[in-house]
Parts: structure tokens; sequence; C-alpha cells
């Protein structure tokens, strides 16, 4: 009996001790990692917190892979080789400028080749987009290489399968990336369907319970199309019938690129070099590079980033723009949870008489990530940042345009999540023409917006502050 009693007394105290000394451990851990601080005390607070549940948070969230590489040096060069040489075959190629540190930035820390000579054409609504993407799809003679964070199950998604397949009967090579998270919902038999027709079919990091791991946390969030190595497609688009029918959100504004040219190499290194990622298949043949003509006047560098690596290549590149911006800088993003320096850089732009936009989605389809979003506002307007509601729907688009020279479009939002867990990808174009067509478009969808004032904003209810500041405690987490 007493060692029965015993027994039953020590196991509990024994469990609380190794606890402990396992949150210690992590704990310490996080200090020796030299993370952001914000994010060390962050999940400081989860694991003291929220007992067991805040270990199982840790390991399937927390773990850092910056000191990781995402494949060989010998590998990416051997991906990017064909790539490099047609940036060298550029014989009149000059670098504008303006933005002469920016192009190099992106090409020391991510070795993102500028293209000059390409065209490229805008979209803002799911129609037009998915009726471009069908009919370039319809024209394919070699290949076509897809990579997209989700891809449903539903009518959009069934119609661009049934296009896979039919390229595919006609001899076209089609490869498709699909994030393993993002598609958690759609059924293996609509992947094995193109998998049967001959399509290579690969989901990225793949991810199957009970098995714990942090590649839950690590998503790619990519959105690329290759159509013959001529052209392209990127933005922040799915294959999803919610970008062409209404629903619980309303329409989903989004912004979208179709590029023709050489800045294509760039899309396909970068898709080819996720493509080994995942299957360990070298592809680097010439033929994914044909030749390609003059096309148009645009200069386009394609800019990847990932968590693994030393560097933030996106983040980074975008506190430069912030920081040499001298007239304007107007961000759309449905997300608004920003690392402390770029807070910082479109605060100190702000103050410096830079007229500094920032769009986000009134209504948002994650509540708690809306509250973390809403929770930064207040600064933004104590320091001169002009914020607005987008009301027509819900706000997906993630465009950037400043001074009618520099505009970007991709997959990249604006928060921690996107900096530094997921993978992305953007376009920076430079020059006029396709500035200033991203600054109308921010322009018409600033009508169907509502400005925000610090006077009215201060004196929304404690309760919804309350909130916001909790949900924002969080908020390198989310």
């Amino acid at each position: 009996m007493i060692g029965s009693f015993l027994l039953s007394h020590m196991v509990p105290v024994v469990f609380v001790v190794l606890y402990l000394i396992l949150v210690i451990g992590l704990v310490i851990m996080l200090v020796l990692d030299n993370r952001n601080p914000v994010k060390t005390m962050a999940w400081m607070v989860v694991l003291l917190f929220l007992p067991v549940i805040g270990v199982i948070l840790y390991f399937f969230f927390g773990r850092s892979t910056r000191k990781e590489r995402l494949i060989s040096r010998k590998s990416a060069d051997m991906l990017t080789q064909k790539s490099l040489q047609g940036f060298i075959s550029q014989s009149s190629f000059e670098l504008p400028d303006e933005h002469y540190s920016l192009i190099q930035l992106f090409r020391t820390l991510n070795r993102a080749l500028p293209f000059e000579n390409n065209y490229n054409e805008v979209y803002t609504d799911g129609y037009t987009m998915l009726h471009s993407l069908v009919r370039e799809m319809s024209r394919a003679k070699h290949h076509i290489h897809l990579e997209f964070y989700i891809f449903e199950n539903d009518s959009v998604g069934r119609l661009v399968r049934d296009i896979l397949i039919d390229k595919v009967r006609e001899g076209v090579e089609v490869r498709l990336l699909y994030d393993d998270v993002g598609c958690w919902h759609v059924p293996n038999r609509f992947f094995d369907q193109m998998r049967t027709a001959g399509i290579e079919v690969r989901g990225f990091l793949k991810v199957r319970f009970p098995l714990f791991t942090s590649k839950v946390n690590y998503r790619n969030h990519r959105k690329l199309v290759i159509i013959d190595g001529e052209v392209g497609f990127i933005g922040g688009m799915n294959i999803a019938k919610r970008y062409l029918k209404p629903g619980k959100y309303g329409i989903w504004r989004d912004t979208h690129l179709m590029i023709k040219g050489r800045a294509v190499y760039g899309l396909q290194s970068n898709f080819l070099m996720d493509w080994f990622f995942v299957t360990r298949s070298l592809i680097t043949a010439s033929k994914y590079y044909p030749p390609v003509d003059v096309c148009g006047q645009s200069l386009i560098q394609t800019v990847t980033s990932e968590p693994v690596g030393e560097w933030k290549s996106i983040m980074q590149g975008l506190l430069l723009a912030i920081s040499s911006a001298k007239h304007y800088f107007y961000v759309q993003t449905p997300y608004f949870l920003p690392t402390e320096s770029i807070s910082a850089a479109l605060q100190t732009a702000a103050l410096a008489g830079v007229d500094v936009r920032l769009m986000i989605p009134a209504h948002a389809d994650s509540l708690i990530i809306h509250l973390g979003t809403l929770s930064y506002v207040d600064d933004m307007l104590k320091a001169g940042v002009k914020v607005f509601l987008y009301q027509k729907g819900f706000l997906h688009s993630k465009l950037m345009v400043s001074d009618d020279t520099l505009s970007t479009v991709g997959s990249t939002n604006m928060d921690f999540r996107s900096f530094e867990h997921n993978f992305e990808i953007n376009s920076f174009i430079y020059g006029t023409e396709t500035a200033l067509l991203m600054k109308e478009i921010f322009l018409q969808d600033q009508r169907d917006s509502t400005q925000l004032s610090l006077k009215v904003w201060t004196h929304r209810s404690s309760k919804q502050k309350a909130k916001e500041s909790i949900v924002r405690l969080l908020s390198p987490l989310l």
C-alpha cells in the first residue's frame, strides 16, 4: 500500500521535473540561437505559460532552419547556369542608376539575375488571369511547369487538370508542384488522376501525422507557371474558384503577372530548383531555356526567399526599396504583421515626407491574423502612413509600387510568415510603364476603400484594443 501510494505521487512529480528540464533546455536553445529578440520572447511566453501545448507548438513551428542549406552550391550552380548564359548574352544591358543598389543586393543575396526587354501583362481578377493561362497552356509544345500553394479540386482546378492531361496526351511534358499543407483537404485521387495520365506530380515537404515534424511550418507559398520556357505567370493567385466567384468574403481581389521574354529564365530556374529539392532530379537541359526574342521594354528581376540560408532576401530588398523611396511607396497586403525593421522603415519614410500608403482588407479570411494586422495600424497612423481598408471584398493582392519606377508582384505578404518561414517568390519590375500601371491599380482600389483617421481609430472600443494587443504578442508566430 505504501509503495503504491509513493509511486502514485512520485510519477506526477517526476513528469513535472522532466517537463521543466525540457522547457528550460528549449529556452536556453532559443537564447543561444540569437534570433530576433521579439520572436524569442514570444516563444518563451508560449513555452512557459502553455504547459505541454507550448512544447508541442514549438516542435511543430518553432525550430529554426536558417543555418541549413536548401541545396548544395554545386547543384545550384548547375541549375542556374542556363539563366546566367541568357543574362550574359544581353549585349546592351545597363542597370538603371536609381535602382542599381537594389538590383545588386538581390544578385548578392539570391543570385537573382535582371533581364531586359520583357513584356508583362497585369491581371487583377481571376477571370482574365485564368483565360490567359488556359490560352497559353493550350499552345504549349514542349513543357508546362506549375507550382502552386493551393490547387483546389473545384471547377477551376478540374478545368486546369483536364487541360494538362490533354497536353500530356499530345506529348507535352507536365510537372506540378503543390504544397502539401495548402492542399491538405484535396483528396489524393485528384492528384492520382494526373499521375495516372502521365503528369509528374509532387507534394512539397509532405507532412503526415502522427509523425511530429516542423515541416508543417515551412510552406511553399509560391505561384508559378512556365510554358515552353517562353511564357511565365507569377503572382498571388492560386488555382481555385474563389478568384472567380464571390464567396464568404466577397470577391478575391488579387494581382498576377504574365511575363514573356528572357525573364522567364529566372522563373524556370527557380521552379527547377524547387523540383530538385523535392525529387532530387537535376534538370538543366538547354531545351528548357530556348532562345527568346525581344518582347517588350520591361527590366525584370525575379527574387526568392526561403526559411533556410543566412539571408532574408525579399524582406531585405523591401527594406532598401522603402528607405530609397523619394516621393511615394504604396503597399497592398492581405496580412500586415511586419518585422520590426519593416515597420520602422515604413514609419521612417512617412516621417521623412514620403507618401506612404498601406492598403489592407476590411474583412479577412483569418480573424486572428486580422486582429494582429489591426494592432499595427495605430503605429502606422501616428507616423503619417495613410491606411486604407479595402471594402469591395477580400484583398489578397501583394502589390507594391514606388516613385513611378519600381513595382513588385508575387506571393510575399508583409508578415513574419512570408519573410521568415515560407518559400516565396516576387518579380521586381524596373521601369515607368509598369509602375504607372501598378500605381493606377492601387488608386482604383483606393476608391473602393475607406481611409482610416488617427482620431477615429484611437476611439475604437477598449475590448477591441485588448483583443488586438493580445494577438500582437503572438504575431511573430502566426
